[in-house]
Formats: C-alpha cells, sequence, structure tokens
C-alpha cells in the first residue's frame, strides 16, 4: 500500500488548495470562505515518480464535542491516527497565529510525524511567515505555493524520505503477488441470453448518494461502510464536498460518494452552495449507479423527479430510496402513491428498483446493495444481434409501424451498439416518419423482453438497409 499523508492546519491556509494540486485536479472545493472544507476527502496524490494516499481536513478549531466544529475535528484527529505523516499548513503571507502556536503544540505530542508547510509563498511578501515558522518547534519549514505550483521539489524532498522508511509502494494480493492481468471474463454458455458486458469483480463501482438536504446521504453512507466515516447531525447542508469512500461489499470493490444536497437552481443564491451543487453534479457525472434518496415522510417534491429525470437522461443506473420508512404511518398508502406518480412522472425509468430503510437504525439496509448490484448488471448487458432481430420481427408482427404518406416504415435490422446504459440502433426505410409513439412502444417491449426494468434504454433510429443482406 502507498503511505499516507494527511494535511492540517486552521481553516483557510489553503489545505484544499494543495490537496487539490497533490491529486492532479480540482477534487476539492475552493472558496475564500473559511470552513469550507467539514468531511475528510480522500485521494490518490503524486508528485513526480512518489506515490502516496492524501487526506484533506476540515481546519484545526477547538469547539465544543456534541457541535459542528466538535465533529468536524474528531473526523481530522481520526485522519491524522491514521496517516503516517502529516503536513501542517500555515499561511506565509498572515504569518504565525496563536491557532497556529497551539496547534503546533497538539501535533508535536502526537505519535505522527509531522512535516511544516508554509503556503501561499509565491513573491517575497511571505519571507516573514517562513522566517516565524521556525518559532513553532517543528523543524525546516517547506516553503510552497499551492496555487501557483512552487516548491514542489521541496515537499518531494521531505515526503520522499517516508516512502523509504515504509518501503516500495506495491499492490499485493493475499498470496503476494502483484497484480498483473486482469481474469478473463468467464464464457458465455448459451449466447442467445443478454449477459454483462463487464460485470468483473475486480472492477470498483462508482457508487453515488444524491437527494435533497437532510434527507440522511451521510447518515446512510455511515451506515453502509459501518463507520462514522462523514459528518452527520441534524443541521441541513452539513456535506458541501462530494466525500469518495473506498469500500468492500461482498469482495466487490466499491466506491461510495456522499454528496451534497441538491436544492433547486433558483433558491441556490451563495457562491459556496453553487460550487456545492456544480460538486455533486460532477459527481453524478462519474457514477454508475446512483441512489436517490427520499424522505419517506415527506411527499415527493418537483426536484425529486427532476434529479431522477437528469440521472435518466445521463444514463445512470438509478436506485430510488425512501429513508425514514420507520416513521411512515401508512405505508402501503406512501408505497402506492410513488408508484403512482413514478409511473406518470418517469416512465423512461419503469420498474426502477424501490428500496424502503431506516439509515438511522440499519432496518432494511441490507437490501440496498443487492438492488445495486442487480440493476448495475442490467446497466450492463449486452444482447446477441440475432436474439434482438428475432425480437424485431415479433413485435413489428404484433404491431406494425403505422402508415406514413400511404405507405409504411419499414424496420429492417437492429443491433445493440454500446452498453452502459444499453443503446441499440435500428435501420430504418424512413426513420425520420416514425413516431414518437411507436418509438417508445419498441422501447417498453425491449424492456419488456430482455429484462431491463429501472434501466434508461436509448434507441437510435437510422436510415439504411439490412447490412448483412448481400446487394
Amino acid at each position: 500500500m502507498p503511505f499516507s499523508v494527511a494535511i492540517v492546519g486552521r481553516p483557510n491556509v489553503g489545505k484544499s488548495t494543495l490537496f487539490n494540486r497533490l491529486v492532479g485536479r480540482r477534487v476539492a472545493i475552493v472558496a475564500e470562505t473559511p470552513g469550507v472544507t467539514r468531511d475528510r476527502r480522500q485521494g490518490d496524490g503524486r508528485i513526480g515518480p512518489l506515490r502516496f494516499r492524501v487526506t484533506d481536513t476540515a481546519g484545526l478549531e477547538e469547539a465544543a464535542p456534541e457541535s459542528l466544529g466538535g465533529r468536524m475535528m474528531e473526523q481530522t484527529r481520526r485522519a491524522l491516527a491514521e496517516a503516517d505523516v502529516a503536513l501542517l499548513v500555515v499561511d506565509g503571507r498572515a504569518g504565525i497565529t496563536a491557532a497556529d502556536e497551539h496547534f503546533a503544540a497538539v501535533l508535536r505530542r502526537a505519535e505522527t510525524p509531522v512535516i511544516l508547510v508554509v503556503n501561499k509563498c509565491e513573491g517575497a511578501a511571505a519571507s516573514a511567515g517562513i522566517a516565524e515558522s521556525y518559532a513553532l518547534g517543528m523543524g525546516e519549514p517547506v516553503a510552497v505555493s499551492a496555487e501557483h505550483n512552487e516548491g514542489m521539489n521541496a515537499l518531494y524532498e521531505a515526503l520522499a524520505g517516508f516512502e523509504a522508511a515504509l518501503g516500495e509502494a506495491v499492490w499485493q494480493d493475499g498470496d503476494g503477488h502483484g497484480h498483473g492481468t486482469p481474469a478473463p471474463e468467464p464464457e458465455v454458455a448459451a449466447p442467445e441470453v443478454p449477459v454483462p458486458e463487464a460485470a468483473n469483480a475486480e472492477q470498483k463501482l462508482r457508487l453515488a448518494i444524491v437527494g435533497r438536504p437532510n434527507v440522511g446521504k451521510s447518515t446512510l453512507v455511515n451506515r453502509l461502510v459501518g463507520d462514522e466515516r462523514v459528518i452527520t447531525g441534524p443541521e441541513a447542508g452539513i456535506t458541501r464536498d462530494s466525500v469518495a469512500v473506498e469500500w468492500s461489499f461482498r469482495g466487490r470493490r466499491i466506491e461510495l460518494v456522499d454528496t451534497a444536497g441538491l436544492r433547486r437552481r433558483a433558491r441556490v443564491r451563495e457562491s459556496l452552495e453553487k460550487l456545492s451543487s456544480e460538486d455533486t453534479h460532477a459527481s453524478l457525472g462519474r457514477a454508475e449507479v446512483v441512489v436517490l434518496l427520499f424522505d419517506a415522510t415527506e411527499p415527493p417534491a418537483k426536484q425529486d423527479f427532476g434529479i431522477a429525470n437528469r440521472l435518466a437522461e445521463e444514463g445512470r443506473a438509478p436506485v430510488i430510496v425512501l429513508n425514514k420508512w420507520d416513521l411512515v404511518d401508512t405505508p402501503g398508502g406512501v408505497m402506492q402513491d410513488l408508484k403512482s406518480r413514478l409511473e406518470n412522472s418517469l416512465p423512461q425509468l419503469q420498474g426502477v428498483p424501490l428500496v424502503t430503510c431506516s439509515a438511522l437504525t440499519g432496518r432494511g439496509c441490507d437490501k440496498l446493495m443487492p438492488a445495486v448490484l442487480e440493476v448495475y448488471g442490467r446497466w450492463n448487458i449486452r444482447v446477441p444481434t440475432s436474439a434482438l432481430n428475432r425480437w424485431l420481427n415479433d413485435a413489428t408482427d404484433s404491431h406494425p409501424p403505422p402508415l406514413a404518406s400511404g405507405r409504411r416504415v419499414k424496420l429492417r435490422y437492429i443491433t445493440q451498439v454500446k452498453a452502459r446504459p444499453p443503446t441499440f440502433a435500428a435501420f430504418a426505410s424512413r426513420p425520420e416518419a416514425l413516431p414518437d409513439s411507436y418509438r417508445r412502444y419498441l422501447v417498453n417491449s425491449l424492456r419488456a423482453e430482455f429484462g431491463l426494468d429501472g434501466v434508461p434504454i436509448r434507441l437510435f433510429l437510422r436510415k439504411g438497409k439490412n447490412p448483412y443482406v448481400k446487394k
């Protein structure tokens, strides 16, 4: 395993900017507002040939344990305890503050080795801050500018010694052998049956949890991983960054992403909330399966169906979860109402899995991951071309395409062009004349015939003849 690095320091010294610089992309939200980061965020860091696991943390602040600040501080302490080395970041332009001195004293008593990093050292304005940093008693400071990519060579030299001490960073399996070529996919005995395209357990499944604020997303993440991995509480909008948590379920590698609550755009006014919303939408773009979390004690809002519709448009595999189910007085009525509204509002997600649970108590949460893996398998399905064309003949015989300008549109051939989501191309004599109602008929028939319930299906109509017919 690569060695691990925790970035700590008081608020607004540039910890998240340094984190983004080390992972090589803008992952953590960066803003002028102090205290933007609240949860631990992890990523794969790199400086030249040096590889390590890096953790961004909330600003070091003393607060009551039960307060939000106290919960943030606890997450920072845990990151520090799990790290092989910590980077204490101070602001070179602001100089050393009383908070820096206090937390430097705390870190000197910790077992984790600490490297002092003086950030924002571009130009001559930080020279006084660099000189002051020696008074912290943490040895030679490393002067960097994370925003301008300066001083990374010095940081590399400071971290390289820890890699040497911990040994070469190599991923190994249980037998002590490095991972080489992935195991071949199993042969399919019956080629006429739809099969997953890439259901290899070695692949990481990217799973995001989304929903409105305060529906229990972070509580559900902690329940699934069995650890207080992200901050929870009664306050709405605690999560700001999308936090990815590495996890394993029945031997399957999962990247579980907790996201900030989504509100209607008209209500998003503050710049920080806009950044959080953009970060959530970016996480949706990277996800494969998305859990859309509803609060079962409240009627679904228009925005909930708007999020679900966006998932369908982007081709993600959705699972709808009704949280706080233990607080529902009439479960039968609530479920019937939701199914009716889904049928009317989201016909393109017909058959989407519905899971009821209580993330707080854990009741019903064991049903979630089997539903996720099931819909993920359907999302990866590839249907043999011969089976598709037998279906097409049967579908057009039982319900022929309508007449257009006195002539019937002929559907000659269909093939699957990709999976994730299942995407098909049908060749027709006049595709532009085929009405949308008939296209919907074909999609619904495809869904029923090949077991594609709950996943988006894309069907493109193209002009042309059967490519396998001899001229």
